[in-house]
């Protein structure tokens, strides 16, 4: 056979030039190929004789079987058992066999556990001292009640009759009350109630109404209501949905604590349906609250700081939060360079009903953080001098993967609800965000205490009637607290305020009288005392001294000390390297390129095979051959024609048979170089 091949065409397709250019690519003339060199399609000539020659090596494979390849690796490692089981005896081989297998075991257990050990992500903790001028923290002070009431009566009225009603019924249960009830605002009372449950009977506890006539729903109940004076009943709080058919009830130990949760419960549905803005001129104004501040040896007043409305305490002031201006430096430790306060609480105006505790509640922070004052603020006593020391400790955490902690909050999925107030992120920020967003996705509105997103509604029960009980059950259920912590992320970097707390009477009896006097004199401009030892609190607040710890974390395990450990246990039991683990791959690359190429050749094979199998006639001659490579209108007559059938049976055609060109290397067409570089090298 003859096959008619255009030269031209293959060393174009080779090389990228016609066999008349020259190697380099120029003709002599300067303006060939647009006046520039051809060094572009040389070095293409040369990548394309490299991927070539790479080909040609690929298609042969390594050039071993599995055997001699086994026995090239055992004579030329550097590991030192695989020699030794070549070159001795039988006895010796079989011997040197197991201690190799053994001891390569032992080293794959070791490196499991090494590996084990640093995917742990276990981290050391280091504690370092430190020494340099720092920055004063923020501090936050609230008033304990967060309305005047003298202000805020108009709104309780209703609420406060009841609660002294409520009252009256704990303290005297055998007077008839009923005259006094029909005047109260039946419908607050109705929505939640308070409850007296027998539980002396354990078996069967008996509800009762505190101000009905009912007893679980039948009458003549008086003689049980007064018998329930004794230490088996406790009073609870009745929670109910779906226009009372589902009521729950929430017990308490003691009758104080019932009525201020109620109270607490019904005052927030009232302050829910205020606008912020009036609830802020019913709170106590920073000119009244703060009447002296002293920073160091700087005067300051309540314009020095930042009101927020907190709805647990109303209007809080914060100083030094960092907001607009720089943060102020303590220029030395001890009281006379900290910041010196005197407060004025006005527990006389306080919230009766709302707020048992009278004082003030303050709490120290890093700039730029919103103080969560309930979880983390103190209180300090009226009629007292408060000093605080404070200690700084500084934590650092690693993040990923060493802990769940994060720089911004950008990686947790709670959408943040106080970042209108522009602060840093907080984990206490984070669980209060996410229980307001359960609220409004279980209960369909938001809770006064947490701020709300836009679009969305405070609870109250003329809009969401079934609030409270959906709340309560929100509030006491531990999958909603555990979803919320493991969602929350704690912040890597942290500035903890220790502080040491001590107190002394002040005013002391002998100068109470001229200092409320000047104090008086200067808020009121009255010759009157305006004031009194139980509304007024003073506060130092201090550096005890400019040291500072710095509580850091670090890996305990890093990859030095991982590859150390892997190094180590390799050379004392196989006395190996990196370059042994690296003749080890090139052997398992080579066994799998072996293993590919057998793999492809059997299924040439068995292509072959079904092929000859589908060919059911005779093989053809070499006349057949040689005419139908010539011929290609030529088809071999061997079965008979029919006008009503095709030239073959079951109308398929027969694969036209020819003989492939012999596979030799010595027959392809290859630059002179190479053949001469390839002899070169077996002679080698």
């Amino acid at each position: 056979m003859l096959l008619h091949i255009n030269p031209a065409y293959l060393f174009k397709l080779l090389y990228g030039f016609p066999p008349w250019m020259p190697a380099d690519g120029n003709l002599g003339d300067k303006n060939f190929l647009m006046g520039k060199p051809g060094h572009r399609e040389g070095t293409t000539m040369h990548v394309k004789k490299y991927l070539l020659k790479c080909l040609h090596r690929l298609q042969k494979g390594p050039g071993y079987t599995y055997k001699e390849l086994l026995v090239w690796y055992c004579d030329n490692t550097n590991t030192h058992g695989p020699k030794r089981i070549i070159c001795e005896g039988p006895k010796k081989k079989a011997m040197w066999f197991l201690i190799t297998l053994l001891f390569a075991a032992l080293v794959c257990w070791q490196w499991g556990i090494f590996i084990r050990t640093y995917l742990s992500w276990e981290v050391s903790v280091s504690l370092s001292l430190g020494f340099k001028t720092m920055d004063f923290p923020a501090v936050t002070i609230c008033n304990a009640s967060p309305f005047k009431y003298s202000k805020i009566k108009h709104l309780l009225k209703d609420l406060d009759e009841l609660m002294e009603a409520v009252l009256e019924r704990i303290l005297a249960p055998e007077l008839n009350h009923a005259n006094a009830t029909k005047a109260l605002n039946s419908s607050i009372w109705n929505h939640t109630p308070l409850v007296l449950i027998d539980e002396r009977n354990h078996h069967h506890p008996v509800v009762l109404d505190l101000f009905g006539d009912r007893h679980n729903g039948s009458s003549n109940s008086s003689a049980s209501e007064k018998i329930c004076n004794a230490q088996g009943c406790k009073m609870a709080m009745r929670l109910c949905s779906l226009n009372g058919t589902q009521c729950t009830f929430r017990n308490f130990t003691s009758a104080t604590q019932a009525v201020t949760e109620w109270y607490v419960l019904q005052a927030t549905n009232i302050f829910a349906q205020v606008p912020q803005e009036e609830l802020v001129e019913m709170s106590y104004p920073g000119e009244q609250m703060i009447l002296a501040c002293l920073f160091g040896a700087e005067p300051c007043n309540y314009r020095n700081f930042t009101s927020i409305f907190y709805p647990h305490y109303g209007n809080c002031y914060i100083f030094n939060w960092g907001m607009t201006e720089k943060a102020l430096p303590s220029a030395n430790p001890g009281t006379e360079f900290g910041l010196k306060l005197i407060l004025d609480i006005g527990q006389e105006d306080y919230v009766p009903f709302l707020t048992s505790t009278a004082g003030v509640r303050l709490m120290l922070h890093e700039q730029r953080s919103y103080p969560f004052i309930r979880d983390e603020g103190i209180y300090a006593m009226s009629g007292t001098e408060t000093s605080i020391g404070v200690l700084v400790d500084k934590l650092q955490r690693m993040g990923e993967p060493y802990s769940q902690c994060t720089v911004n909050g950008s990686e947790v999925p709670i959408p943040n609800f106080y970042s209108d107030y522009n602060t840093t992120y907080s984990i206490q920020a984070c669980l209060h965000s996410c229980f307001q967003d359960h609220m409004i996705h279980h209960c369909s509105c938001g809770h006064y205490l947490y701020p709300l997103p836009r679009g969305e509604k405070y609870c109250n029960n003329r809009d969401f009637p079934d609030w409270a009980h959906c709340y309560s059950d929100l509030q006491m259920s531990v999958a909603q607290r555990e979803t919320c912590i493991g969602m929350c992320k704690e912040s890597c970097n942290d500035t903890q305020y220790k502080m040491t707390i001590s107190m002394a009477d002040w005013p002391s009896e002998a100068s109470e009288d001229w200092i409320f006097h000047v104090l008086s004199q200067e808020r009121d401009q009255s010759t009157n005392i305006t004031l009194s030892r139980k509304g007024i609190v003073k506060l130092n607040i201090y550096f005890q001294e400019f040291n500072y710890r710095t509580i850091e974390e670090s890996a305990a395990n890093n990859i030095v000390w991982l590859l150390s450990n892997l190094g180590g246990q390799f050379g004392f039991w196989m006395g190996g390297s990196v370059l042994c683990l690296i003749e080890f791959g090139e052997i398992i690359i080579d066994f799998v390129w072996i293993t590919i190429i057998k793999l492809v050749a059997l299924a040439k094979s068995l292509r072959q095979r079904r092929a000859q199998a589908n060919y059911s006639g005779p093989p053809p001659t070499v006349a057949e051959l040689v005419e139908a490579h010539t011929n290609f209108s030529f088809q071999p007559d061997t079965y008979p024609h029919s006008p009503n059938t095709g030239s073959y049976p079951n109308e398929q055609a027969l694969p036209i048979p020819g003989t492939p060109p012999p596979n030799y290397d010595s027959l392809r067409l290859q630059p002179l170089d190479v053949i001469e570089s390839e002899s070169d090298g077996d002679a080698i």
